[in-house]
């Protein structure tokens, strides 16, 4: 896996409006990062609630480019559809990893870190560490 772009994000939600609603907050509050690859793949293929294994293989390749993708999610099943692809292992890009983080604060610092040059493994640390983001 070559280290030339940046890790790409992909925002998996049951609905494609909290996914592409997510994905424009963390890109607008990370000042664009205009270079971070950043792919909602919500609801279904007909538009409906739910997850696509093919909308989040298709956001994955679209967002790689050879530094790895990290994948974010919001509820139980896009956890377990994410989880069959990466063991079924040749339907995601090499160096795809389900990230443990909350949704939006995971993003946010996920496409910040991601921004700033960060590789996979501060990206996923930043989003992993938006659990102890303290809101009062």
């Amino acid at each position: 896996m070559s280290e030339d772009g940046a890790v790409g994000i992909v925002l998996v939600s049951h609905s494609a409006e909290v996914a592409a609603s997510v994905a424009a907050l963390a890109k607008g509050l990370s000042g664009g990062a205009a270079a971070v690859p950043v792919a909602p793949a919500g609801g279904t293929e007909g538009g409906g609630l739910g997850t696509s294994a093919e909308l989040i293989a298709a956001a994955a390749a679209s967002v790689d480019r050879g530094a790895g993708v990290a994948v974010l999610t919001d509820l139980g099943s896009a956890v377990l559809t994410v989880k069959a692809l990466l063991a079924e292992g040749d339907e995601l890009p090499e160096g795809t990893r389900l990230v443990d983080a909350p949704f939006v604060e995971g993003a946010v610092a996920a496409v910040v870190t991601a921004a700033a040059g960060g590789d996979l493994d501060a990206v996923e640390a930043a989003a992993a560490e938006a659990y102890a983001y303290r809101k009062v």
